[in-house]
């Protein structure tokens, strides 16, 4: 790996949070603000790109399951070119950069390119649904360990990765990300492998955003209910007794609601 700095500007790899504008972090806002170029994904809120200076360039490298405008190679050389050509870049991206978000691997193509690089970690996306859906991760007495796991594997086709799966009779609380289309055949295999029917789960999409949506089951009875209320991807599944905490503390749908029954009188 070269090490070796070479002239050229700097890229800010940054996460934008789990997806309301408000969240993002001071240090992120800075550096969108200080940049040339923003390469921003597809769940980036846009009004996080308008505090770009009004000249910055605008690149969309987004992905979303079966649909990818750029391969990650070419997010790795777009990042690196530009910043090659003198520019501040920054690499803007949902939740945190370094949590199932490829951060990583963009920030080795510019060490070994010889490129400045600065990690601005952002409120990763499980973190973001947990607070807003009323779910805690982690609750004295209910659950002291949680795993995040992703159903999306390199291998991943008509079927979820399922590396992880053990990790279930060990963790007392498990977010899987990227599940949302497999949701079915995951909570089958949870089964299978002798996690109770009963286990609460919440599929929870469109996190922090105004449209979220938190739907409320068990392992058994969790992908009927997700399907029949249409449940929009990006979604978070969360599986845990913590869950049962939602209905009480679930906040932010109570607050949207609030405001349309006042709204309506």
């Amino acid at each position: 790996m070269n090490h070796e700095r070479i002239p050229s500007g700097k890229v800010y790899i940054v996460g934008a949070g789990p997806g309301a504008p408000d969240l993002i972090t001071i240090r992120g806002l800075a550096a969108i603000r200080e940049a040339d170029v923003v390469c921003y994904d597809a769940l980036v809120s846009p009004s996080l790109l308008d505090q770009a200076p009004p000249g910055a360039e605008r690149i969309y490298v987004g992905k979303r399951c079966g649909c990818h405008s750029m391969k990650q190679e070419e997010v790795n050389r777009t990042v690196v070119a530009q910043a090659r050509d003198g520019k501040t870049v920054v690499r803007l991206k949902g939740g945190d950069p370094l949590v199932f978000g490829r951060g990583a691997e963009e920030a080795l193509a510019c060490a070994e390119a010889g490129i400045e690089f600065e990690i601005v970690p952002g409120v990763c996306s499980a973190m973001g649904a947990g607070s807003y859906a009323g779910i805690p991760l982690t609750h004295r007495g209910m659950s002291s360990s949680v795993a995040f796991v992703t159903a999306h594997g390199s291998r991943s086709g008509e079927s979820p990765d399922l590396g992880w799966i053990r990790l279930a009779t060990s963790a007392e609380t498990l977010v899987i990300y990227m599940g949302s289309k497999w949701l079915g055949k995951i909570t089958a295999a949870l089964m299978a492998e002798g996690i109770p029917a009963s286990r609460p789960v919440a599929v929870v999409s469109n996190a922090t955003n105004a449209s979220q949506t938190t739907v409320l089951g068990t392992l058994e009875t969790i992908a009927a209910r997700a399907a029949e209320a249409h449940v929009p991807a990006p979604a978070l599944i969360i599986i845990g007794e913590v869950v049962r905490l939602s209905e009480a503390l679930n906040w932010f749908e109570r607050q949207r609601e609030e405001c349309e029954v006042g709204n309506a009188k």
